[in-house]
């Protein structure tokens, strides 16, 4: 097997064992024939291309001349989507994964062989859950691969063709209007993180620092984990807030802090590219009313008390939040004060929107532009890492 980054498959998550594992347990896509399957990964790519030039006319965001992106778009099936995922886990939680095995004692390196198995098993069950249901992403901290390029500094767009199949046979509506609208939320992604050069940097020094405050005292951990399991089998801890998800069980007041951060920032991302696909849609996706209406009913009703179960253990209905959150505040900014006003968001990590702000544009458009053009004022909030290196 082909080692994850060239590296050997040890340490306290086996890389390659994820990747076996996702390969082997996702569900197969729809059945469709070899000429089919061509046309779809072309027709995918065409507008992915065509994409790219409608986004730009609308968000303003880059010239319409400025030339192609610099980073790949890649049609991928649902095992090519998981075997990319893990390639980046690995970019963002190594240095977190180093930290850790320097702490260990005596032994630790065989005991972390044995862990190290088991997580990179859960890492793969994980991803061949989320394989099945990813239409498209762009990933922001993709390293370089043979099997998946991407560009040195990181960044690719992965379009899932068997899930965008599946949806569009599922909502029943005209698989080429669907195709491009889901294109254009992705290429709005690529295009953000294009127009947008400190973006990749301030998310990246975010996480590590989320990363960093990881409680690694193992008591501490199983303690947490242990919490966890008592609130997702009803018998949490008196006081504990009822439908809190794994991820937000295991958190530590500082990651608390910078979560806060994060959410913002993923809400702004989701709700423009949702804004934005919208806001193209009625001049270039004829049906985008219907396919709009029917994907909304979709992501509202979820797929079965099982797939709900894990969405809310995975924190995934947390994403959804993000998605119509960050919408009504681009759409409140943007109808206040005109794109152009809006693209203000995009000068300086000080002048993305807070958790707060989210909830009322109002109160970020009073803070940013009163600060004028620049908009390199004082953010209401202490700045993480990668604010403070700008």
């Amino acid at each position: 097997m082909t080692s994850i980054g060239g590296a050997a498959p040890s340490g306290m998550i086996d890389w390659n064992l994820a990747v076996a594992t996702a390969t082997r347990l996702v569900r197969p896509g729809p059945e469709v024939t070899r000429s089919e399957a061509r046309e779809i990964v072309a027709e995918l790519r065409r507008h992915a291309k065509e994409s790219e030039r409608h986004v730009r006319a609308y968000t303003r965001m880059l010239p319409e001349d400025s030339g192609a992106h610099d980073t790949p778009v890649l049609v991928v099936d649902r095992a090519g989507w998981a075997k990319a995922n893990v390639a980046g886990f690995r970019q963002l939680l190594t240095p977190l994964l180093d930290r850790m095995q320097e702490r260990r004692g005596p032994g630790g390196a065989v005991l972390g062989n044995v862990g190290g198995k088991v997580t990179g098993v859960e890492l793969g069950m994980l991803l061949s859950f989320l394989a099945s249901r990813v239409l498209g992403q762009y990933e922001t901290f993709a390293p370089a691969s043979g099997d998946l390029p991407g560009s040195e500094a990181g960044g690719r767009l992965l379009l899932v063709a068997p899930n965008i199949v599946h949806v569009e046979r599922e909502l029943e509506v005209d698989p080429h209007d669907f195709r491009l609208w889901v294109c254009l939320h992705e290429e709005t992604h690529r295009t953000q993180f294009t127009a947008v050069p400190w973006l990749r940097d301030h998310l990246e020094g975010e996480i590590q620092s989320f990363l960093g405050a990881t409680e690694m005292d193992p008591s501490t951990v199983l303690e947490r984990l242990r919490e966890a399991a008592q609130s997702l089998a009803g018998a949490r801890p008196e006081g504990e807030e009822d439908g809190r998800s794994l991820v937000e069980l295991v958190q530590t007041p500082e990651q608390r802090e910078v979560l806060g951060r994060l959410t913002a920032v993923m809400s702004l991302l989701e709700g423009h590219a949702d804004y934005v696909m919208d806001g193209v849609g009625p001049e270039v996706v004829p049906s985008v009313a219907e396919i709009r209406e029917k994907f909304q009913k979709r992501r509202a009703s979820g797929a079965g008390r099982l797939d709900a179960a894990l969405r809310k253990l995975l924190g995934l209905d947390a994403k959804l939040r993000q998605y119509r959150d960050g919408e009504r505040f681009v759409r409140a900014v943007a109808g206040q004060v005109g794109m152009d006003g809006f693209n203000r968001v995009w000068t300086s990590p000080n002048t993305l929107p807070t958790k707060a702000e989210i909830a009322r544009p109002a109160d970020w458009i009073a803070r940013v532009h009163r600060l004028g053009a620049a908009g390199d004022g004082a953010a209401p909030r202490d700045p993480g890492p990668s604010e403070a290196q700008e």
